[in-house]
């Protein structure tokens, strides 16, 4: 019983302070209205499926028999659910732009733009985040064409997660909290008859 206790003692500070990789590609065809993701921590493929837009929200397809349908009124309040990434540092960012109008000066023209937006949003990032790893490319093709592929890497350690799982769970006490204490506020007022 004790080395289950030393061992558990072990991987538990393990978990706690060592670094998490976790790899996300993302690749969107603008054109089509489609976009396919993968996660995968330490490089092994976690969950991954592809997203479209549809009339009443995106649909979020992560099994051929499973989706998951996100309203576009309910993705207004979604920056909030975003405030813990204070302790996720981002170590690469890749992204590649593929383009058409090879053939013409204005792919010309938006290839260049491209490079020179991300050059120079490569060198703030560069001088804020020594350490992060960044690449841009730009393709062109003869056909009419638009997509975009990223892959990053984020790294956090799980005590970063398990401040940001005891804030949320903190959070909702507050509110289970406030609410029952409205309702039984609610409850005894006199009813004026």
């Amino acid at each position: 019983m004790g080395e289950f206790f030393v061992f558990s003692t072990f991987f538990g500070v393990l978990l706690l302070l060592f670094p998490i990789f976790v790899d996300l590609h993302l690749y969107v065809d603008i054109l089509e209205n489609k976009a396919s993701f993968a996660l995968s921590p330490f490089g092994l493929r976690m969950i991954g499926g592809y997203c479209e837009l549809r009339k009443e929200g995106a649909a979020i397809h992560l099994t051929e028999k499973f989706a998951v349908l996100i309203p576009y009124a309910s993705m207004r309040d979604t920056r909030k659910y975003f405030e813990v990434t204070a302790g996720f540092q981002l170590y690469r960012f890749r992204q590649v732009v593929e383009t058409g109008g090879a053939a013409k000066i204005s792919g010309l023209l938006l290839a260049a733009a491209l490079q020179a937006a991300s050059g120079a949003t490569f060198a703030v990032l560069k001088t804020r985040h020594p350490f992060l790893r960044l690449f841009h490319g730009t393709l062109l093709a003869d056909r009419p064409t638009l997509k975009i592929t990223l892959m990053t890497t984020t790294v956090f350690n799980g005590l970063i997660v398990a401040i940001a799982i005891g804030k949320k769970l903190l959070e909702a006490c507050i509110n289970w909290i406030r609410k029952r204490r409205s309702m039984r506020s609610w409850k005894r007022q006199p009813s004026s008859s």
